[in-house]
């Protein structure tokens, strides 16, 4: 396991109430939404200096990285079915 930090955030209620009604563990869940959202911002990053070395991408290359991802997102839902449990999509 990653080694942790204690630390004190400050987030709207509405969230706080909604996110104990879908586990008991909140640090794990704030953990995995933090790891997503610096994975996402890694990606982004990544994506950029991508197309500012090679030039953007073709709409023909979006479309196949599209279905791509589609496929994985949908052996993921499969093995979360058979393992009884989901993650939430990411927006």
């Amino acid at each position: 396991m990653a080694e942790t930090t204690r630390v004190t955030v400050t987030i709207p209620t509405e969230y706080l109430e909604e996110v104990k009604k879908l586990t008991d563990n909140v640090s794990a869940y704030v953990a995995e939404a933090v790891a997503r959202r610096v994975r996402h911002e890694l990606l982004g990053q990544e994506l950029d200096r991508y197309e500012a070395e090679h030039g953007a991408f073709t709409e023909e290359e979006l479309a196949e990285a599209q279905e791509e991802l589609e496929a994985a997102l949908k052996r993921q839902r499969e093995r979360e079915a058979l393992a009884g449990t989901t993650t939430a999509r990411a927006a």
